[in-house]
């Protein structure tokens, strides 16, 4: 079973799938999740009440649309550009993430979304 969920971040909306993954089921089991949104470069990141450690293989690279959890925050990120520490078109997280989902469709549109707006993240219907 395809596990999606929706993100609300301010005005934009946008629905994910999840992976098949310690931390996906962390997430999916421990939602829904709302927040306040952080800014860094292109990338959203919020608190969330989960503790996990990172997986074997946690990226210190990833790609536009990716959803990774941040051990250290620990939070929930959504990476749609290059952030502060990219070299490049890269997509640095701020230290290695666990990557659990992708955006479905263009994760541009979070661009739109400005420092501390709202965040809510459930299981689509």
């Amino acid at each position: 079973m395809e596990r999606k969920i929706k993100i609300t971040a301010g005005n934009v909306t946008a629905e994910a799938h999840l992976f098949t993954t310690a931390t996906a089921d962390a997430i999916w089991n421990g939602l829904p999740f709302e927040s306040t949104c952080n800014l860094w470069g292109d990338e959203i990141y919020f608190t969330i009440p989960l503790s996990q450690s990172l997986e074997k293989d946690a990226r210190e690279i990833v790609e536009k649309g990716d959803l990774g959890y941040w051990p250290q925050g620990p939070a929930f990120c959504i990476f749609f550009g290059p952030t502060p520490i990219s070299t490049g078109n890269e997509i640095k997280p701020a230290s290695a993430v666990n990557l659990f989902g992708k955006v479905i469709g263009d994760p541009t549109i979070f661009t739109q979304v400005s420092s501390d707006s709202p965040v809510r993240v459930e299981k689509a219907s």
